[in-house]
C-alpha cells in the first residue's frame, strides 16, 4: 500500500480531478491512501512545524517505510524512482510519502524518514506537487510492470 500524507487541503477542482484520475489509474497496481492534515497558520515557524508534526505523526505507522519530500533530498530519475519503489516493496508492505507545508517538515519527521527525496531544487506549490508525485508513482508502476508509458 502507498500512503501519501500531506499538510494542507486542496481546494482547486482541477487539481482534485487530476488526483482522482491518478488514484483511479493506480488502483490497478496498489492500494492508495491520501491523507490531508490541516496546515497551521502561525507567525512562529517553530510552533507551526511542531503542530503540523503532531498532526502528521498520527498517520505514520512504525512499520511503514517513510519517504519525506525535501528540497535537500536525493534526486532520482523516473527509472531510479521505480527501482526504489520496487526494492522497498520487497521488504515493506507500506510506503508512506510525506509532503510538508510551506515551512517544510519538523526535524523529527525528517529524522524518522527512511529516505529523503527531492524532485527538484525548485519550489512547487504543495497542492500541485501532489499531482506530480502521484504521476511519478504511476509511472514507476508502469516501468516496473514493463508497460509502455509516454516519455
Amino acid at each position: 500500500m502507498i500512503k501519501i500524507i500531506c499538510v494542507g487541503k486542496i481546494k482547486e477542482s482541477y487539481l482534485n480531478s487530476a488526483i482522482d484520475e491518478y488514484k483511479k489509474r493506480l488502483s490497478k497496481y496498489t492500494k492508495l491512501e491520501l491523507i490531508e492534515v490541516n496546515d497551521i497558520n502561525s507567525d512562529n515557524v517553530d510552533i507551526t512545524l511542531q503542530k503540523e508534526k503532531e498532526l502528521l505523526e498520527k498517520y505514520i505507522d512504525s512499520k511503514d517505510y517513510v519517504i519525506t519530500l525535501e528540497i535537500e533530498g536525493n534526486m532520482l530519475s523516473s527509472e531510479e524512482f521505480a527501482l526504489k519503489i520496487d526494492n522497498v516493496f520487497n521488504n515493506y508492505s507500506n510506503i508512506t510519502f510525506i509532503i510538508g507545508g510551506s515551512n517544510g517538515l519538523h526535524k523529527s519527521i525528517k529524522e524518522r524518514s527512511n529516505y529523503k527525496l527531492s524532485f527538484s531544487k525548485l519550489t512547487f506549490p504543495h497542492q500541485l506537487f501532489r499531482v506530480i508525485l502521484l504521476e511519478q508513482i504511476y509511472r514507476a508502476f508502469k516501468i516496473n510492470n514493463n508497460e509502455t508509458y509516454h516519455k
